[in-house]
């Protein structure tokens, strides 16, 4: 009679298992967004400002140079 329970119990455990983990996933996937959304938030740092000018600059100056 054991047998029979436990063979009827694993199923269940089997869809606790995977509530569990998509209850994790979830929860992984709210808090990578909340990251993600702190990150897009934030101000990007004057160093990296001037580097972005100094290689459209550069762009700009290959570009108009005769070939």
């Amino acid at each position: 009679m054991n047998a029979r329970k436990s063979s009827i119990d694993a199923p269940e455990k089997a869809r606790v298992r995977r509530r569990d983990i998509r209850n994790a996933e979830t929860e992984i996937g709210l808090k990578l967004r909340a990251l993600y959304a702190s990150v897009q938030e934030e101000e990007i740092p004057a160093r990296f400002l001037d580097l972005l000018e100094k290689l459209d600059e550069a762009e700009r100056n290959h570009a108009q140079t005769p070939e």
